[in-house]
């Protein structure tokens, strides 16, 4: 989830470089949108971690 994030940033950036606003604007929101659901995944999964079979 975090790579899609990094990638829909590095179009953003890209876009924004060559002057096309808005789908700079578009990939920055999807990255913004898929770095916050790869944030809170990492921290549901840390709480709920591995439970080890008794």
């Amino acid at each position: 989830m975090l790579y899609y994030a990094l990638m829909f940033l590095v179009v953003g950036l890209i876009a924004g470089a060559l002057g096309l606003f808005g789908i700079a604007a578009i990939a920055g929101q999807i990255a913004w949108v898929l770095f916050l659901v790869g944030v809170v995944l990492i921290i549901v999964h840390m709480i709920s971690g591995r439970r080890a079979l008794p």
